[in-house]
């Protein structure tokens, strides 16, 4: 139990560390709302990965046999989603600033929508359910503690999203300067875009 708990900590740390689109979208999401929203965004991106953990812990090569026929498909799908946030993000940011509208007081992501969004941009990375079942097949021993395995997995990628989403939270309270939140609305969309376009090519 306790090899199988180390293995999905380290799983869920491997899958959720590397910074990507969708981590730089967790902080721009969280320092444009709240820590509340952006912790339960985090919670859907740990919740995306202890699910794809539990798929590939209970079908293993079958369900990275079925999902990579897809994955460039999913790939582009994602990107596509990613940069359309980047945009709109950017666009918003820009008319905010020529309207000299306080973002601070504009109506909030709830909760729910933070949790879901993330959530659903996360389940379209393939790769994630593919590192997941590789790592299952190359270790018996995680199929046998396969609950143990899939927690520890969530809690590790949990660990890391809710960092990531204070790293956001903290960026919000320093740069709350009607140009400052301009500049960093801006960048954060070119480097999500940036981000979600190195997925596909």
């Amino acid at each position: 139990m306790t090899a199988s708990f180390v293995a999905g900590l380290l799983a869920g740390y491997g899958i959720a560390l590397p910074v990507g689109a969708v981590a730089a979208y967790l902080v721009a999401l969280t320092a444009r709302n709240s820590l509340k929203v952006g912790a339960a965004a985090a919670l859907g991106v740990a919740s995306a990965d202890g699910l794809y953990a539990l798929v590939a812990a209970l079908g293993g090569a079958s369900v990275a046999a079925v999902i990579q026929p897809i994955g460039g498909t999913l790939r582009i799908v994602a990107a596509v989603i990613l940069v359309g946030l980047a945009g709109v993000g950017a666009a918003r940011a820009i008319r905010d600033f020529k309207s000299e509208v306080d973002t601070r007081v504009v109506k909030p992501l709830t909760v729910s929508k933070a949790y879901f969004s993330l959530l659903g941009i996360t389940v379209l990375n393939p790769a994630t359910v593919i590192y997941f079942a590789a790592l299952v097949m190359g270790d018996k021993a995680q199929t046998a503690n396969a609950t143990v395995f899939v927690i520890a997995a969530f809690l590790a990628s949990a660990s890391w999203q809710l960092t990531v989403a204070c790293g956001g939270a903290v960026l919000g309270r320093l740069l709350t300067g009607h140009k400052g939140r301009l500049i960093t609305a801006l960048t954060s969309s070119a480097v999500i875009a940036g981000l979600a376009v190195q997925m596909v090519v």
